[in-house]
């Protein structure tokens, strides 16, 4: 394929820039997951803005609050709002949430819930995990039975972002549970408040309250948002993972956060040719070059295997091995890049943003730290290279 954009595309991605340093505040450097309830308000209003000008989901139908644009600038804008780390609080509608409806709605679900997403107004969580579910996602045992128009569903889910502020949340129940256990499964959509769902806070290792343990305790679910067929939801919520897998945001994020490094070892040895502040730093002798050179082609990498998962996905296809590749290489790169930083910055890097002895806000200490669970979010390092050598080079179960 050729990695180039199109004029078109590149005059709009200057038009985003442009739109972004006017709306952000010029210190803004906070991760989408890392917002405090003021920064979630600002994250809000922001969002909001977005939505004004038809930038939640640019490559959505008119009919549901996109601008039909063409969906490698909707790549572009994904692209340059992580760079910018700029807030969004409809990502995971975009990238996960409205997809799928899309594919696999009604045009009842889609007149609701689509719009809702591009306005900015629907917040959505995911409830797929579960306590005893995790890598093996079809062993879960959350139950959905039906009473009339409804189902009352029973269970809990885990590990579930942002669900403290969502309003919103699409999940995977069991409806079968005498069928095998990958086609007994059904796909939901519930509000947050309905009666009966309680949310628990659950604080990872960097001290964040990004996590939610989701509690469902008899709680009526309307037939109308059964998404798809009853007991097909196993591979409804596969292409949900799909979406989710394939997103360009992540490698963006990691090209900012590896160009920071650079701009802070750059910054370290002007400091160390001044006058009276001892020998220049000798990048070749101790390997911070050889290794941040190593770092900026694996970034690169990285950004053409999300290039080829966008070309798929504009021509309206759905990746599925090729999704995995990226995922796995990006969670994988991201733990170098942490520790590389860590390295580099010695016993400074561990310190968080509160000490004022800390190097670029804390970020590395931070990202250290979230980065142990990248390999086994939205699915296990394990997990992908299963995918990729069975789908992707068809090769057989062991």
């Amino acid at each position: 394929m050729d990695y180039r954009f199109t004029d078109e595309e590149e005059s709009f991605r200057a038009e985003v820039r442009e739109f972004l340093r006017a709306e952000l505040p010029e210190d803004w450097d906070f991760d989408p997951f890392e917002l405090t309830e003021d920064k979630w308000d600002f994250a809000r209003q922001f969002t909001t803005k977005l939505a004004t000008k038809g930038w939640v989901a640019p490559a959505w139908p008119q009919e549901y609050g996109g601008q039909g644009m063409p969906y490698m600038q909707q790549v572009v804008l994904s692209e340059e709002i992580a760079y910018h780390r700029a807030p969004n609080t409809s990502l995971i509608g975009v990238t996960y949430a409205g997809p799928t409806i899309i594919v696999y709605g009604n045009d009842d679900q889609k007149k609701q819930f689509l719009p809702g997403i591009t306005s900015g107004g629907i917040v959505w969580c995911q409830g797929y995990s579960e306590p005893n579910a995790g890598s093996d996602l079809a062993s879960l045992q959350t139950r959905a039975v039906k009473d009339g128009d409804d189902y009352i569903i029973n269970g809990t889910k885990i590990w579930s972002s942002n669900a403290h502020k969502a309003n919103w949340c699409f999940f995977l129940a069991r409806t079968d549970t005498e069928a095998p256990k990958h086609k007994g499964i059904s796909y939901f959509i519930t509000p947050m408040d309905a009666p009966g769902i309680s949310v628990r806070p659950l604080v990872n290792m960097a001290d964040e309250h990004v996590f939610n343990e989701i509690v469902f305790d008899n709680v009526r679910v309307p037939v109308k948002y059964l998404v798809g067929e009853e007991n097909r939801g196993w591979y409804i919520g596969m292409t949900t993972l799909d979406f989710e897998r394939s997103n360009i945001s992540t490698a963006a994020q990691y090209r900012r956060t590896f160009e920071q490094l650079v701009e802070y070892v750059k910054q370290q040895g002007a400091r160390s040719e001044e006058p009276g502040n001892g020998a220049a730093s000798n990048g070749s002798r101790d390997g911070t070059q050889a290794k941040l050179a190593e770092l900026a082609i694996e970034n690169q990498v990285g950004r053409y295997l999300s290039y080829r998962v966008a070309s798929m996905q504009s021509r309206g296809q759905i990746p599925n091995y090729e999704s995995s590749a990226a995922k796995v290489y990006h969670s994988e790169y991201g733990q170098r890049l942490a520790g590389a930083g860590l390295q580099i910055m010695g016993m400074h890097g561990t310190l968080r943003e509160e000490s004022k002895h800390s190097r670029m806000r804390g970020r590395f200490a931070r990202t250290y730290l979230t980065s142990i669970g990248s390999t086994i979010a939205a699915g296990t390092s394990e997990i992908q290279r299963g995918i990729i050598a069975q789908r992707g080079l068809g090769l057989s179960r062991i």
